[in-house]
C-alpha cells in the first residue's frame, strides 16, 4: 500500500482500523508511535525559523487533505499528532498524512 499516493476520505460514520492493521501501517513510518487513538511523532529542527517553516508546510498538506493534526510547537521541535475524531480512532487518513509528513521532512 503506497500511502503517499493516497488521499484522505471522509470518515464520518466509519469505524477505525483494527490493531493489527495499525501495527502493519506503523511499520512504514519510522519513529511514529501510537498513543491511545493518536499517531504521534516529535520532529526536531535547528532553529525556530525551520520549525515554523515545517509547521507552515504541514498546514498546507493538512488543508489539501482536509485532515488536520494537533500540533505542539516549540522553539526547535514540533509534536505532531494525527487522530480521526469523526471515527474516535485511528483511520487510514492518519497514516496517509503521517506518510506525507515524513515525505515533507525527507524533501527538506
Amino acid at each position: 500500500m503506497n500511502l503517499l499516493a493516497m488521499h484522505c476520505e471522509t470518515q464520518l460514520g466509519k469505524t477505525g482500523l483494527d490493531a493489527a492493521t495499525c501495527q502493519n501501517l506503523l511499520a512504514k513510518l519510522p519513529d511514529w508511535e501510537i498513543k491511545g487513538v493518536e499517531l504521534t511523532k516529535t520532529f526536531r529542527f535547528a532553529d525556530y525559523y525551520r520549525t515554523i517553516a515545517f509547521v507552515n508546510a504541514l498546514a498546507f498538506i493538512a488543508n489539501r487533505e482536509d485532515h488536520h493534526p494537533d500540533l505542539s510547537v516549540h522553539y526547535n521541535r514540533v509534536v505532531v499528532s494525527f487522530s480521526t475524531h469523526d471515527a474516535g480512532a485511528l483511520t487510514l487518513n492518519d497514516f496517509i498524512c503521517a506518510a506525507k509528513t515524513e515525505a515533507l521532512v525527507a524533501a527538506a
